[in-house]
């Protein structure tokens, strides 16, 4: 596992670069953004969008582990179909090759014949990050890559990612919005149960201070009485009250509710539904509310995965909310290996009871028990 993770890690960090290589250059930017349509649109936006960048990404990882871990071949999921069309309309199914040249190659096809940015791209996709400090080294836990299975976001709120505004953040604050919002979320699940055991986190664009900056990541593994992360659980504060992040199109009597629970100062809003439980992992909100089913598989196994590290989960909302024992909590966590046979395309995935995520069991009691009969 440990040797897993370090890939893991490697390979989600080439995503970032990946992913700012793709925002160097406007003009480049605007050839790399295509509309989603039919079965994989995203039924939450007017308009979803996916970017090459994505791809690439996904079949960066896939690519990768595929080859360090052939067990785990087939097991590798993702957000985004592989096949790309180009301005000629012409459909081009994007892989990772052998070489530079090959893979610039493909990629040149995808880009109408730009050798320029193509070259650009296969040089980031197949260059090794230097070295990343994580101390994984005597963590042991007794798993094969033939029982685990992959999920892949390659880039979480992807619309804040092509909006590209830049934020100097403050520690101890949640900011709503902006690049730092977009993620690389890499997940790790049982194929036999679904309960997730190892995820990684990249923030690829973390600006915390004025001059700018790069990216950070986060991870942690949680199997068998093995819980170890990169965060440590934020210290409780007495009197601070419970905080809750929300989506902005937050349903009207959710948010109403929990503003009776926690007061309007307590409720933030913010994007994309990997960085909302990025928040609650690093302390920045309590708990995150969801009540539509508009996340996936791939939004929320990797953080999942960091929560149960930390002492926390995701569970599915709907599931929670019909629970009539606080011994049930556990029966409701979201699992990552079987779809939905009755939908198609990417709603198959869908955490179609909506979901909270938290860190302490009793603060998803307060919220679960508040929320019953109002959603």
């Amino acid at each position: 596992m440990a040797d897993l993770l370090r890939l893991l890690l490697r390979v989600a960090e080439k995503a970032a670069n990946v992913a700012r290589v793709c925002r160097q250059e406007a003009p480049l930017f605007q050839l790399l953004v295509q509309e989603k349509t039919g079965d994989d649109k995203n039924k939450k936006f007017v308009q979803d969008f996916k970017t090459l960048a994505d791809v690439v990404i996904q079949e960066m990882i896939r690519h990768d582990v595929g080859t360090r871990f052939p067990d785990m071949v087939g097991f590798i999921h993702g957000e985004e179909s592989n096949k790309f069309e180009n301005g000629l309309g012409e459909s081009v199914t994007v892989t990772v090759c052998g070489t530079v040249e090959e893979t610039a190659m493909l990629l040149a096809s995808v880009l109408d014949g730009d050798h320029t940015a193509a070259s650009l791209l296969a040089r980031a996709i197949h260059q090794d990050p230097t070295t990343i400090e994580a101390h994984t080294d005597g963590l042991m836990v007794q798993l094969k890559p033939s029982e685990l299975g992959i999920w892949i976001d390659p880039i979480d709120a992807t619309s804040q990612y092509i909006e590209g505004r830049e934020e100097v953040l403050e520690e101890s604050r949640l900011f709503p919005s902006g690049l730092h919002c977009a993620l690389v979320l890499i997940g790790v699940y049982l194929r036999s149960t679904g309960e997730p055991v190892m995820g990684v986190i990249n923030q690829p664009f973390n600006y915390k201070d004025p001059a700018g900056g790069g990216g950070r990541h986060f991870w942690g593994v949680s199997y068998g009485g093995v819980n170890a992360c990169s965060e440590s659980r934020p210290k409780d504060r007495p009197g601070r009250g419970l905080s809750v992040v929300l989506s902005s199109n937050e349903k009207q009597a959710v948010k109403e509710t929990l503003t009776s629970l926690c007061g309007s100062d307590k409720l933030m809003y913010a994007s994309g539904a990997g960085y909302k439980i990025l928040c609650v992992i690093q302390g920045l909100a309590d708990v995150y509310v969801l009540s539509e089913g508009s996340t996936f598989k791939w939004d929320s196994c990797a953080p999942h995965a960091l929560l149960r590290a930390l002492g926390g989960g995701v569970v599915d909302l709907a599931k929670c909310l019909q629970s009539s024992s606080e011994a049930q909590d556990h029966q409701t966590e979201l699992t990552y290996h079987q779809p939905y046979a009755e939908c198609k395309g990417a709603d198959r995935w869908a955490n179609h009871g909506g979901l909270v995520a938290y860190r302490d069991c009793a603060q998803l009691r307060s919220v679960s028990g508040a929320l019953k009969g109002k959603v």
